[in-house]
């Protein structure tokens, strides 16, 4: 028996449990909760509705929309890992997304990521993933280790601001795309590449626009790329404590600007986005 069959055991006898008692059982129910909504469960809520104390019938409210809340996001990420599943019978399928092409320090940075696609039949796929400027940086962080630890093989490239200053943002763009999917530890099948195909990809390609939001795969690597160069910007506020990078991430926001305009570029600044902030100086 799990720990969720056993506390709807325990609340069967919901009468002659106290109100903290109850509410104990209910977490384990929505801790072990996996999108089972059964006869029990409907039992147990109309159980909690009829119960004359109105602290019951208020969890019974806030369990039935915790619950209905999970399916929905079940549901949703379900569609995903399915998105990802219906380019054909392919075992390793890589997601592909860059972040980093508009700020004016820093480098731009691709992840890519394989998941197990088939996972969604048991039902052991990763909740919460989206595009990641939808989500908290805080949930960002606690998904982009998920996603490490459950997904068959990831990567993870960048371009320099020398490199973008030599070579370009659009040929840094797609080479951090290509590099991260070329070089996984597993060589996929298939490549999904978030808005536009990559040129001079030896793996077959497929593109989506607005992936991060349709594929399971894109959504995990938007994440792991945003959390990577996110931690990777942190580092270099200590290093350059005047432009804000922790915050800013090296977009050019008010604050940055005119610390560039106070104390010139430093040695990760995009020299060639800058002509119009520093002129000819």
């Amino acid at each position: 028996m799990n720990k969720m069959q056993s506390a709807l055991g325990s609340l069967e006898n919901l009468e002659s449990l106290n109100v903290k008692a109850i509410k104990g059982f209910l977490d384990i129910i929505k801790s072990e909760y996996r999108g089972s909504f059964n006869a029990e469960l409907a039992d147990l809520i109309g159980c909690m509705q009829s119960d004359g104390r109105n602290a019951v019938n208020s969890a019974a409210v806030s369990l039935s929309r915790q619950l209905s809340a999970y399916d929905a996001e079940f549901a949703r990420v379900i569609r995903l890992y399915e998105f990802d599943g219906n380019y054909g019978d392919y075992s390793y399928v890589a997601g592909v997304d860059e972040v980093g092409r508009g700020p004016l320090a820093g480098p731009i940075v691709a992840a890519s990521v394989i998941l197990d696609i088939f996972s969604a039949k048991n039902k052991d796929i990763i909740l919460g993933i989206n595009d990641s400027k939808k989500l908290a940086p805080n949930l960002r962080e606690e998904l982009a280790d998920i996603i490490k630890n459950k997904a068959i093989s990831f990567n993870i490239h960048q371009c320099s601001n020398e490199d973008i200053d030599l070579k370009g943002i659009s040929w840094c763009n797609n080479e951090v795309l290509r590099n991260a999917a070329e070089n996984l530890s597993i060589k996929p099948q298939l490549v999904i590449s978030d808005g536009y195909p990559i040129k001079g990809i030896g793996i077959r390609n497929e593109f989506a626009v607005k992936g991060d939001s349709k594929s399971a795969c894109i959504a995990c690597a938007s994440i792991v790329a945003k959390v990577y160069r996110d931690s990777l910007m942190k580092e270099y506020d200590a290093i350059y404590p005047n432009y804000g990078f922790a915050s800013n991430s090296g977009y050019g926001s008010m604050e940055h600007i005119e610390a560039i305009k106070r104390y010139g570029a430093t040695e990760i600044h995009r020299k060639s986005f800058l002509s119009n902030i520093l002129g000819n100086r």
